[in-house]
Formats: C-alpha cells, sequence, structure tokens
C-alpha cells in the first residue's frame, strides 16, 4: 500500500472539513446545464485541480439524439406584490426560479400567477427544484406555506434571464497510469444550490483526484469529469465512445455522497461488472446494511454510459440515493445535510473502491501441497482464538491461490475484506511461497 498514499488529504477529520468547506464556496453559484454559472463552477474546481481542462460545445452540436440547447443565464429575478415589496427574492435563494426561465416583465393577478407559481404541499416549508430545458416556460418555486399566504392583489414578476446561442461547459482531467485501460469516473455540476444531490459528488470527486495525482506508479489510467447531468455526458460519450468502449474497464457515477445515512449502490444495467463487484465487497464491509437497488431505480448518467451500445461497466455509490430521501431535490438538502464525517465516508468508500481496482492481482503459489508456515514463522507457536482466526483466513487465501483467481475473487469467496488480504499476500510473496500477477495465469 506505500503506493497509494492519501497525498493532499490529511487526516479524516481535517479532509472532511476541507470538503465540506469547498461546498460552501460553491453553494452560492447559480448553476444549470450551461452557463456562467457551470463555469465559475468548474474555475472554482480547477483552483483545487490547475490540471484540469475545461472544454467547450457550441449551441446546436448534435449528439446522438440529442442537440446542444441554448445557454441560459440569469442576474435576478423576484415578485413583487403592488406595494413594491419583493415576495420572493433569486438572490436570496437560486431555487426560487424555475430553472431555463425565458425573461418576462409582467404584471399579474394572484391567480394569473398562481399558474406558475410551485410549491410542494406535503412539504410545506421546503422550496422545490424545478427546471424546463427544453421547452419555453417560466415560473417561480416557493414553499406551500409562503404560497398559501399570498393575498389577492397585483403582482409583478420579473425574471431578467437570456436563452442565446452559446456553449456547454464540462471540465476533463485524463491521469496516465502504466496501463492504457482506464478507469472512468464521472460527476455532474449543474444544480444550482442542493447540498448532497449536487455538491457532494464535484466535491468528493475533486478531492479524490487530489489523492490519485499523489500516486507515483499508478496501474491504470483514469479518467475523471465533471459534466452537466445528462446532456454533458451524452455530448462526451458522443466525442469518445469508440475510445471509451475499447478501454474503460471499470468506472463509477459519482453523486448523493455527502450525507450521514446509511450508503446505498446502483448497478450497471449489467449488474455483474468489476465495478458492481467491487462496489459491493467495499460496501458489505463498511456498511453490512447497505441498501442496493436495481437498474430500476436509475436515474442519473449510468442510464447513458450503460446504455445498450454503450454498455460502459459504470456503477454508482451512495450515502442516500438521489429520490429517496425527502430532502431531494428540495432547499432542505443543504449544507447541514451533508458533512464534514458524511463527506469523508463518501469518499472513503471510494477511495477504496478505486485501490482494489489498482491493485487487484492474481495471486499463485508457489509450493506444491500446503507450505510450512512455522518454519518461516508464520503460524503462531500457541494456539490462541484470535490467532486462530488469522490463521483461518491466510489458509483460506493460500488455499484459493491457483492463478485462477484474482484476489478480489478470493476475497469475495472467503467474505474478507480485499485490504485486509493484500498485506498476507505481500508477507507471503515476501518468503518466497506466493507469487502475483496481474492477470490470470489460465485461459477462463
Amino acid at each position: 500500500m506505500d503506493n497509494l498514499p492519501d497525498t493532499g488529504c490529511g487526516d479524516e477529520i481535517s479532509n472532511g472539513k476541507k470538503m465540506h468547506k469547498m461546498a460552501q464556496v460553491l453553494w452560492p453559484i447559480a448553476r444549470s446545464i450551461t452557463g456562467s454559472g457551470v463555469r465559475e463552477t468548474l474555475a472554482h474546481i480547477k483552483q483545487e485541480i490547475p490540471e484540469l481542462n475545461i472544454e467547450s460545445v457550441a449551441t446546436g452540436t448534435n449528439a446522438f439524439d440529442w442537440t446542444v440547447p441554448k445557454e441560459w443565464n440569469i442576474t435576478d429575478a423576484y415578485i413583487e406584490d403592488q406595494y413594491g415589496n419583493k415576495v420572493v427574492d433569486f438572490s436570496k435563494n437560486n431555487l426560487h426560479v424555475v430553472g431555463y426561465s425565458i425573461p418576462v416583465d409582467v404584471w399579474l393577478t394572484r391567480d394569473e400567477l398562481d399558474k406558475h407559481l410551485y410549491s410542494l404541499p406535503k412539504q410545506p416549508n421546503a422550496i422545490p427544484y424545478v427546471t424546463s430545458y427544453y421547452r419555453e416556460h417560466w415560473g417561480f418555486c416557493l414553499t406551500h406555506k409562503q404560497r398559501s399566504e399570498l393575498p389577492d392583489g397585483k403582482y409583478h414578476a420579473v425574471i431578467k434571464s437570456t436563452l442565446s446561442y452559446g456553449e456547454l461547459n464540462y471540465g476533463e482531467i485524463i491521469l496516465k497510469g502504466s496501463e492504457d485501460k482506464e478507469i472512468l469516473l464521472s460527476t455532474y455540476i449543474c444544480h444550482p444550490s442542493m447540498g448532497n444531490n449536487e455538491l457532494s459528488g464535484p466535491v468528493v470527486t475533486t478531492f479524490l483526484v487530489k489523492w490519485l495525482m499523489g500516486i507515483k506508479n499508478r496501474r491504470y489510467t483514469y479518467r475523471i469529469i465533471f459534466v452537466p447531468e445528462t446532456i454533458g455526458s451524452i455530448v462526451y460519450l458522443s466525442k469518445y465512445i469508440d475510445h471509451l468502449k475499447k478501454n474503460v474497464i471499470a468506472g463509477y457515477v459519482i453523486t448523493c455522497i455527502g450525507d450521514n445515512n446509511c450508503y446505498s449502490y446502483l448497478p450497471s444495467r449489467n449488474g455483474n461488472t468489476l465495478s458492481d463487484i467491487v462496489a459491493k465487497h467495499v460496501l458489505s464491509h463498511i456498511d453490512p446494511n447497505y441498501k442496493q437497488y436495481t437498474w430500476l431505480d436509475r436515474g442519473s448518467d449510468e442510464r447513458q454510459y450503460c446504455a445498450p451500445g454503450v454498455d460502459l461497466p459504470i456503477a454508482t455509490i451512495m450515502r442516500s440515493k438521489y429520490g429517496e430521501y425527502p430532502e431531494y431535490h428540495t432547499s432542505l438538502d443543504d449544507l447541514k445535510f451533508i458533512t464534514p464525517d458524511g463527506l469523508h465516508g463518501g469518499y472513503l468508500a471510494l477511495k477504496k473502491s478505486l485501490e482494489i481496482l489498482e491493485l487487484n492481482c492474481y495471486p499463485k503459489v508457489t509450493v506444491f501441497c500446503e507450505p510450512q508456515l512455522g518454519n518461516r514463522d508464520m503460524y503462531p507457536l500457541l494456539s490462541v482464538k484470535s490467532q486462530n482466526t488469522e490463521v483461518r483466513t491466510m489458509m483460506n487465501l493460500i488455499s484459493y491461490s491457483d492463478g485462477t483467481k484474482s484476489l478480489l475473487d478470493i476475497s469475495v469467496m472467503i467474505n474478507t475484506p480485499f485490504l485486509k488480504l493484500l498485506p498476507m499476500v505481500d508477507d507471503l510473496v515476501c518468503h518466497g511461497l506466493m507469487e502475483k500477477y496481474t492477470e490470470c495465469l489460465y485461459e477462463k
């Protein structure tokens, strides 16, 4: 493990605090799938990762069955009552405006205004997140409590926005390894002020990049992208589909990874990829009660990466899954919902998954029959219960190390954490009892 240092991330407490601080910096930015908010967000990430490349794709560019939409920007929005009092103010919470709202400046009656208002009757104190990307529309979001208390009268609705020919932006960093085979990490940067559903992904991904950059002898090449959800991943796939299909062996969508609730896992469409096996193994030892979803529960960019014909081996490790917690897509998904401990825990789950991918090998014993461990001081002189457990684990490891099974396979078979078995392998190699190979020795 010496070749995988926790470079630039520090201990658990400081690591989590740094990630939460980064989320605080990104919080107020008004993001959507295009526009200055995306560029500002990417600029902040680039301050953390100077090697990040920021790319642009012009409005109107075709990407498979999709087209890059017009660029949307907004500077202000509000609703005033007939006395000039602002009753809804975008400057106080950027969830107050329906995403991609066209510019308006109009006086309306209370009933006319209500047709453009969105709230959640079952969550009366939450502002919902609402968007309308692909048809011209406008609206405001507010708490249901506030909406129900608006009196009759005239209201002035103003949205200072633009929809114009522009560009879609995304960030990309490629960390070369000794092999051309790639691990893909993808997160999105398109939601306004929400903590778990938006900011946890790019924040945790940023710190994973810092750690990966500190690895001196990376085995795999890592392709990490920060994209607007859905349209961003589709655009990226349209540019690099052939390369990705040829080289990507595993990867994860990184989202909803910062709260303190239990972990969850969404499989790839095929459900049995290397990414799936690693994710389930890691989570089973971090949180045995983790929630396992099915492909039918998909909802983020795994839809694109695992689509028929694309078929990349991409799974998703999360804390509270999108769509499954009451704060989701509301103002309640705030900086209090994500925590330093939650962010660091999510970071560790993904870090362990990448360590397993990076360090997986095919162990093979070098002696016939059972090796004599006692002669090599690898067997306890006294029979102690706890020691027997450790010895049993080592003997189970040896019994399956025939060069046909990876260390990950063996870890799953004997229900022992991969990162616990790896030092045993290294010890056995040091004593000349085992060799480890990067590929299976025999045809499967």
